[in-house]
C-alpha cells in the first residue's frame, strides 16, 4: 500500500520546485537526455496517457492524431503545463492525479508515457503496476530515466547525488525500471542506456491474452 505522507510530501516538493523546474531540467536535458524526449513521445499512437506531466516539456514531440491525457500530482507544475499547451497550441486534458492509483479505468489507453517520473514517485512498483492496468491489451508504454547504472565508477557518482536529489524534490538516481516493468507483465521490446548507463530508454508492450 502506498504510504500517503510520502505522497502529500511528494505533492509539496514539486509544488515548490516548479518555478525552478524548467531551468534546472534545461541543463539536464542537454547534458543528459539529448533526442529522449522525441524518442519517447513521437511513436505514441491512439489514446494516449501521460504518467508525471510535469511542466509539459514533453508537449511538443507528441504526433498529430492522439487523444493526449496529461497526469501530474502537482498542481503548480500543471500549471505551467497548461500555460505551456496554450502556447503550443496542443490539445492535451490535464488532470492532477496520483501515478500509484490513476483515476482512470483498465485498458482505456493504447500509449503510456513516461519520462524521468519513475524516479521520484514515491511507489514506482504501483506506478508501473497502473500504466498496465489502463494499457489495453497490444499497447505500449515508453519510459526514459535515469536508473542505477552497472558501471562502479558511474553509480558511486548516482548514490552520491542522491544524498541531494532526495532531500531536495524526492529524486532517486539508482532505481531500476525493467525489474518493475517484467513484474508488471510487460514484454520489452527495446532497451537501451546512455551516458554510462546512467539513461535508460525502454519500450514494452502489454500482451494479448
Amino acid at each position: 500500500m502506498t504510504d500517503r505522507s510520502s505522497t502529500e510530501r511528494a505533492r509539496g516538493l514539486y509544488d515548490q520546485y516548479a518555478p525552478r523546474y524548467d531551468r534546472d531540467t534545461g541543463i539536464y536535458e542537454r547534458v543528459m537526455l539529448g533526442d529522449g524526449r522525441s524518442w519517447a513521445c513521437s511513436q505514441a499512437q491512439g489514446d494516449v496517457l501521460e504518467v508525471a506531466v510535469g511542466t509539459g516539456r514533453n508537449l511538443p514531440f507528441y504526433p498529430l492524431g492522439i487523444r493526449l491525457v496529461g497526469v501530474d500530482l502537482s498542481p503548480a507544475m500543471l500549471a505551467i503545463a497548461r500555460d505551456r499547451a496554450c502556447r503550443l497550441g496542443v490539445d492535451v486534458e490535464l488532470r492532477e492525479a496520483d501515478a500509484q492509483a490513476l483515476p482512470f479505468e483498465d485498458a482505456g489507453f493504447d500509449t503510456v508515457v513516461c519520462t524521468l517520473g519513475l524516479s521520484s514517485i514515491p511507489d514506482d512498483r504501483a506506478a508501473v503496476a497502473q500504466m498496465y492496468r489502463v494499457l489495453r491489451p497490444g499497447g505500449q508504454v515508453r519510459l526514459m530515466g535515469h536508473v542505477a547504472s552497472d558501471k562502479p565508477v558511474v553509480r558511486a557518482a548516482q548514490h552520491l547525488l542522491e544524498r541531494y536529489s532526495l532531500p531536495l524534490v524526492g529524486d532517486h538516481q539508482t532505481r531500476r525500471q525493467l525489474p518493475l516493468v517484467l513484474e508488471a507483465g510487460f514484454v520489452v521490446r527495446q532497451r537501451r542506456s546512455f551516458r554510462g548507463g546512467a539513461i535508460e530508454r525502454l519500450a514494452a508492450v502489454k500482451p494479448f491474452g
